[in-house]
């Protein structure tokens, strides 16, 4: 009765550098991991550390330094350099070496009015943070996250992106106090940014290039700013959703959203980490970055990227720089990526970083699509009825039949296009440049169609000519009507409005990757769910709203769409129990978001996903965050960096920390203490050991288990009663997962158990696929 040995994925590494490569003699960038610092050395003493090690394959002492592109000298030991794939191969023999990890472009890439709102805080529009500091707490006052938390304004937060735009009036400083004494960083100078765009509320901000410029040449100062300022817009929208100001009358392009934007932690201090390159994350330089934010004195990181493909621990320098942060306590939040609906493909999965999946609120943009036969499609405004046309049928006729309803550039023919509406499928190419291929042929407006796999997810964006959004369903009425008018269809496009209260809500993306986790397949992952979709957030007046180049518009606050948008919203709330609980560490942080979670949307039935269908812990992992409910979780599931080194070493890493030896027989992977349970295989019977703290208010508590297993499957607790007896109380239990028999889609049962008091509910999911 056990699980079948999973062959630990860093093995492959062997494989980084075969035989062949060694002739190759072109520089690379390399980054050698070397572990983390345990004893106190000097910077100038690590430095000549680096350099030693590269010396030792480089043919002189001069070559060796001027090969040093970062050396990393806070928390994480190691360097980047250029260097040979022999040279590479050399220095990951030694036995100093914990990984050698090649850097590349596109291996990395970017993955609030109402929001907040909707998750539950009281940041809706006429609440006042600032008055409501000034005034004396009442009882009920004291009940609330945000109060309690003093809006985070005792909170240090970093934010890894495209940088800031410091005039967004997310960034004012007005009324806050003296920058805490325990922040340690710098306000890096540069192009267009001096030290007066840092204060109280950006205390600080960095810029990270010598990646960027060692593999592309030095950077075109017409690309992106030399300097912490923010080019994309990216990063200042994340910014703002993570820790923004209070903003009132905010509203997107064309006056939607309307309201009064602000992010999760108000008052918290913001600092900046920018990576250069646009959508072009290199390793060496967020290795760097989250190597500084750790020694600055950041509690929450925030990063919105991921790779573009699940990468083993040690070849990601994300999960790298992550596993330090949670050595020093630091809660790192990251976006789980928008390769969804295919499964197998969320990213940023180590059991050290909390993981975010990207879903729909209940606000809605309504429109009208009134077609010539009469009848209305609900879900720019052209309300002149006008010819509709198929992008199909107006398709130029080199184009690939699989590509003739895509409105990809230079597809449709301008004589059959002009003065008409186009229907547009999405699929193949961007939403924005569907748009400018309509306009460019002549026509007047498009429809942006749905296909199934997309269902009901539409975006309010700001594009290039009048435009609405269908789902899959009004697509195929559309299509109908077009097929049955024989050429003669026509339409009229009406204003949308603004619905608030749309159910049901919330519904997965369907952008939103999937598990199961493929790198780590005992930790199911995402781990929560956050509003991803029409998020309004500040942006930054150098990029478009569309961020096409032929776009001269220029907003202060825009729509964005991704996991990169919910990745913030979690993160706040993160800053919010760092706030009220700051002895807790950064897994008792995330155990109180996974636990606290909700599965069910405002028509209180079970979340679905984007074409209705019920959703799975793979697409929202414990479920919906519940900012309201995190801050008294009753128990927490708590792991420390040592548990993680532990796992490291069942994993097949046996170097990762400094003076730390694995033992003969590490614990399995299933066994590190984790909020939530994936069994991958099982083959009839398998027991996994776990144990909470009780962090209720009450010392004297007493939590009975109930579970509803996987179809086909039983799971038990021993013991299934936990007596507590004072806060700080650990109780240890063991779960059994028999399996009987299981018929589940896809290999996988999902399920959930949990324990109970008169006052919380501890709920943990299950995944588990049968041997």
């Amino acid at each position: 009765m056990n699980i079948p040995t999973i062959i630990p994925l860093f093995l492959s590494l062997l494989l980084l550098f075969p035989p062949l490569a060694i002739c190759d003699e072109r520089q690379r960038t390399y980054i050698v991991y070397l572990g983390s610092h345990t004893q106190q050395y000097t910077p100038d003493q690590i430095l000549e550390t680096h350099h030693s090690c590269l010396t030792s394959v480089k043919d002189s002492e001069e070559e060796a330094r001027a090969s040093l592109i970062y050396s990393y000298k806070h928390s994480i030991n190691g360097f980047a350099a250029s260097l040979t794939p022999q040279q590479a191969s050399k220095l990951n023999e030694l036995e100093e070496v914990v990984a050698v990890i090649e850097s590349r472009p596109r291996k990395y890439s970017t993955h609030t009015t109402r929001s907040w709102e909707f998750s539950g805080l009281n940041l809706a529009a006429g609440y006042d943070v600032a008055e409501s500091m000034k005034k004396e707490t009442t009882m009920a006052e004291a009940g609330d996250l945000l109060h309690r938390a003093g809006y985070g304004k005792s909170l240090i937060v970093g934010i890894l992106d495209s940088g800031v735009w410091p005039e967004a009036e997310s960034f004012s400083d007005e009324g806050m106090e003296a920058v805490p004494k325990s922040w340690k960083g710098i306000c890096q100078t540069g192009q267009e940014f001096n030290s007066s765009h840092c204060n109280k509320k950006i205390i600080g901000a960095r810029y990270y290039i010598k990646g960027f410029e060692t593999y592309y040449g030095r950077l075109d100062a017409t690309e992106d700013y030399r300097s912490p300022r923010d080019k994309d817009g990216h990063g200042t929208h994340t910014a703002a959703t993570f820790a923004g100001r209070q903003v009132r009358n905010a509203s997107a392009l064309g006056g939607f959203a309307r309201g009064t934007a602000s992010g999760g932690a108000p008052l918290a201090r913001l600092a900046v980490y920018k990576k250069i390159g646009g959508n072009t994350c290199f390793d060496e330089d967020m290795l760097a970055a989250m190597d500084d934010a750790i020694a600055d004195g950041v509690q929450v990181i925030s990063i919105s990227i991921g790779a573009d493909e699940p990468l083993s621990p040690v070849n990601d320098s994300l999960s790298i720089g992550a596993l330090h942060a949670a050595r020093k306590n630091v809660v790192v939040v990251c976006s789980g990526g928008n390769d969804g609906p295919k499964p197998g493909t969320v990213v940023n999965t180590p059991p050290w970083i909390l993981t975010v999946g990207a879903s729909n609120m209940d606000r809605g943009f309504l429109g009208t699509v009134v077609l010539g036969n009469g009848q209305t499609v609900t879900h720019h405004k052209l309300p002149k009825r006008l010819p509709l046309i198929s992008a199909a049928d107006a398709a130029l006729p080199w184009v690939p039949d699989n590509e003739t309803d895509q409105c990809l550039p230079d597809s449709l023919a301008p004589e059959k296009v002009r003065g008409k509406i186009v229907l547009c499928l999405r699929g193949s190419g961007t939403r924005y440049l569907k748009g400018v291929e309509v306009k460019r042929a002549g026509g007047a407006g498009f429809i942006l169609a749905n296909t199934a796999a997309l269902g009901d997810d539409v975006f309010l964006e700001p594009h290039v000519l009048p435009t609405t959004a269908v789902t899959y369903d009004e697509t195929r009425e559309i299509v109908r009507y077009i097929r049955s008018a024989k050429g003669n269809a026509t339409a009229r496009l009406r204003e949308p409005r603004t619905v608030l209260g749309y159910k049901a809500a919330p519904f997965m993306a369907s952008f939103s990757s999937r598990g199961p986790n493929v790198i780590h397949p005992c930790i199911l992952k995402p781990d929560v769910a956050a509003p991803g979709v029409n998020i309004l957030a500040a942006w930054s007046q150098a990029s478009p709203p569309t961020k096409l180049s032929q776009d001269r518009r220029s907003v202060k606050y825009n729509f964005d769409s991704g996991t990169s948008m919910a990745c913030p919203h979690v993160a706040a709330l993160a800053a919010l129990l760092k706030a009220i609980h700051p002895t807790w560490s950064s897994a008792a942080i995330r155990s109180a978001i996974m636990t606290t979670a909700s599965t069910r949307n405002n028509k209180g039935r079970t979340i679905t996903d984007e074409r209705g269908h019920t959703a799975t812990p793979f697409q929202f992992g414990s479920g919906q965050f519940c900012p309201s409910k995190a801050a008294d979780p009753g128990l927490v599931y708590d792991a420390s960096y040592t548990d993680y080194l532990l796992y490291l070493c069942s994993y097949g890493l046996k170097n990762a920390g400094e003076r730390f030896n694995c033992p003969k027989f590490p614990p399995p992977m299933y066994d590190l203490n984790y909020p939530s349970v994936s069994v991958p295989k099982l083959n009839g019977t398998l027991t996994i050991k776990r144990s909470v703290m009780n962090v209720g208010g009450d010392g004297n508590a007493v939590y009975f288990f109930s579970a509803k297993p996987p179809l086909g499957m039983t799971v038990t607790a021993r013991p299934s009663v936990l007596f507590f007896s004072r806060v700080g109380e650990r109780k240890e239990f063991t779960l059994t997962i028999e399996a009987r028999e299981y018929y589940g889609e896809g290999g996988y049962g999902f399920g959930w158990y949990s324990w109970r008091d008169n006052y919380h509910v501890v709920r943990s999911p299950i995944a588990v696929s049968m041997g």
